[in-house]
């Protein structure tokens, strides 16, 4: 198999795909395991701390993956510029992935700053017997207080998100490499040559 810098753009794209697949699949497994993971602690500030500490050594990997799709999509469409501009739904899903990036992206960054905030306001809560009524890191409790009990509901949120976004950017990453087929191709030049 024959490579051009033109027509082959495997390393980009692989890349692209294994950073997608590890921010999708971190912050699935973030929010099933890691967040349930202090739940049969005693202790609600260990709750706190136990799903804290396993974030915060995930990130570096998390953005990691950000990046690596942040970058590579930036590659792969300075790289398929003729595409973009020629065929019919091209630039307009590749429009819809940059935006399901960039606000992921962001979405991260705010469940982190989210997760920051309710370990600060933890140990500020919390005795020395470390006593802070939580069920786990992102779900109070009826004496959970009202602040954390405020950024817990924002950290829900903005997790969830975090991975329908980074699904959606592997749906439309799907789409635009279908659009490779010839095909594909061929309706997407007609539909823009020839509109209905």
């Amino acid at each position: 198999m024959t490579s051009t810098t033109t027509d082959n753009h495997f390393l980009a794209q692989a890349v692209h795909d294994l950073g997608t697949a590890l921010w999708f699949g971190g912050s699935v497994m973030g929010i099933a395991g890691v967040n349930k993971s202090g739940q049969e602690l005693t202790t609600g500030i260990d709750k706190v701390r136990v799903a804290s500490s396993a974030w915060g050594r995930f990130a570096p990997a998390q953005w990691g993956g950000i990046a690596a799709t942040l970058v590579t999509g930036l590659q792969l469409t300075n790289s398929n510029k003729g595409r973009l501009a020629l065929q019919e739904g091209y630039g307009r899903v590749g429009a819809v992935k940059a935006a399901l990036t960039v606000a992921g992206a962001g979405a991260t960054a705010f469940a982190a700053y989210s997760g920051a905030q309710i370990g600060k306001l933890a140990e500020q809560q919390a005795g020395a017997d470390g006593a802070l009524d939580v069920k786990d890191a992102t779900l109070p409790s009826s004496g959970t207080p009202a602040e954390i009990r405020t950024w817990q509901a924002r950290q829900r949120f903005t997790q969830a998100a975090v991975p329908l976004l980074a699904g959606g950017v592997v749906v439309c990453n799907a789409w635009l490499v279908q659009a490779y087929r010839p095909a594909s191709t061929v309706r997407g030049l007609l539909g823009k040559l020839l509109p209905s």
